[in-house]
């Protein structure tokens, strides 16, 4: 399926008075992801793409095909940054598609979460569970989350 979006026309001058009424600012940041079709309790689908742009209340993202309105959508998010230095992260997100263009997609975020990635401490041991993080979504979007203190 081809994936063309007239979604680029967002970044022009907004005409006459409705303009951008988001509530939420958004912050254009590109992270790898993978992402789940979900309805009711059962993965429809699945697939990898990339954040287009993140805010509080939604994320728009590259899904690689058209993903239908009203579903609901699980996200995991690579986190760029890692706890403690080295342990690497995920941001969860449970969502609501809102928005679907080609292959862009937008949702309304519902829940999120900060989850470590398990990864063996030596060759041969078990992966760690993922443990759960209290930092707020946008405290560590803009960079102020304290990273010591995410359990």
């Amino acid at each position: 399926m081809a994936c063309g979006s007239t979604w680029d026309q967002e970044n022009k001058e907004p005409e006459g008075i409705a303009g951008d009424r988001r509530f939420d600012r958004r912050y254009p940041i590109l992270l790898d992801l993978h992402w789940k079709l979900i309805h009711r309790k059962r993965v429809l689908d699945a697939g990898a793409g990339s954040t287009l742009d993140l805010s509080g209340g939604g994320i728009r993202f590259e899904s690689g095909r058209t993903l239908p309105n009203g579903l609901n959508v699980e996200l995991a998010i690579s986190w760029p940054v890692l706890l403690r230095g080295a342990i690497p992260m995920q941001l969860v997100v449970q969502g609501r598609i809102v928005r679907s263009e080609g292959c862009r997609t937008a949702i309304r975020m519902i829940q999120h979460e900060f989850r470590t990635v398990g990864t063996p401490s030596n060759p041969g041991s078990a992966p760690s569970k993922g443990g759960r993080s209290h930092t707020p979504f946008l405290a560590a979007v803009n960079g102020t989350a304290n990273l010591g203190k995410i359990q």
